[in-house]
């Protein structure tokens, strides 16, 4: 949804306190975070949304490690899953199946049950899940705590909301965007246990809102400012070729709309190259915050973990503003 739309729908809602309500919806962070009078914490989100590929197995692949990995992004570990489920009863059930099979084996990879969910028949099919988890009490990560002079860790490349889209246009097939797709469908598992050896400060997902709308996230609840270098921002295979034509989803331009009052763009950088950064994305990587002495040897960890992508891409500023810079 447009995040000034929501912004709207959400303005002036009731609702109780409760001071076991860690984080709660006031950040825009990925989870809320519950203490129970046990002193545990519990961790959960729900996320779902429309196909994003046309093979039904990868769109319930790509969709559960979406909403699995928000746990991941709160430094939580998963416990169990239910399923959300709009199928138009006009299709055939073996393509619903497969859906299913792809979240199953997700949350199976994920060592994770799916304890049940809802069904219902729908107009347009949409797919995810709610997830509940565990998180150590003072470990969990937030849109809040950035501190100045902090380094910026991005852990996937972006680009996912133009390329599928390309492919919904027919301008590209599934298997040109391979890398794309095999991204979407890995959890941010292995950056998430790497990050948690640092001292994270802050850290979210990269999801609909782009890497911009998430970065301001950061930016607001830690009332910082932020840089991030364009050139230094990882890129699927097919993207920047891609971005040439102009051709992004709308989210992508609602969220410039609403995120682009916040940015300082410096002079004379690829139009297109900026415009992916506010690419609304699908199961993206994480995007933390730590000390920037710690930057280089946590780089190092993520590349032999696998995350091979990961990259340091800028770095925490007193100005309030988020620059896009060379």
């Amino acid at each position: 949804m447009d995040p000034a739309e929501l912004d709207r729908i959400l303005n002036g809602l009731p609702g109780l306190t409760d001071p076991n309500l860690l984080v709660g919806i006031s950040h825009k962070d990925d989870a809320a975070v519950y203490r129970l009078p046990s002193g545990e914490l519990i961790v959960q989100t729900v996320d779902f949304f429309t196909p994003v590929v046309d093979d039904p197995y990868d769109y319930g692949a790509i969709a559960a490690a979406n909403s699995i990995s928000d746990i991941y992004a709160m430094n939580g570990r998963p416990l169990f899953a239910l399923n959300i489920c709009c199928f138009p009863r006009k299709y055939p059930p073996e393509i619903w199946h497969e859906v299913l099979r792809g979240g199953a084996e997700k949350a199976m990879e994920a060592g994770i049950p799916v304890v049940g969910g809802h069904t219902v028949d729908d107009a347009e099919p949409k797919y995810g899940m709610v997830v509940t988890g565990l998180v150590v009490p003072g470990r969990y990560w937030t849109n809040e705590g950035a501190q100045f002079g902090d380094a910026l860790i991005l852990t996937k490349p972006i680009g996912t909301g133009l390329l599928t889209t390309a492919i919904k246009s027919g301008t590209l097939a599934s298997e040109d965007v391979a890398d794309a797709i095999f991204a979407m469908k890995t959890f941010n598992r292995a950056a998430a246990e790497v990050l948690s050896r640092f001292d994270v400060h802050s850290c979210t997902d990269i999801t609909g809102n782009g890497l911009i709308g998430h970065a301001c996230e950061i930016m607001e609840a830690s009332a910082v400012g932020l840089d991030i270098s364009l050139n230094q921002v990882p890129l699927f295979k097919r993207a920047a070729e891609v971005a040439e034509t102009g051709k992004f989803p709308g989210g992508t331009f609602s969220n410039r709309n609403y995120y682009g009052s916040f940015v300082d763009i410096a002079p004379d950088l690829s139009e297109s190259r900026v415009w992916l950064l506010f690419d609304a994305q699908t199961s993206g990587g994480l995007l933390a915050a730590l000390p920037p002495e710690q930057a280089k040897s946590a780089l190092n960890e993520l590349h032999a973990a696998g995350v091979r992508d990961a990259a340091i891409i800028g770095s925490v500023t007193a100005t309030k503003r988020l620059q896009i810079t060379a």
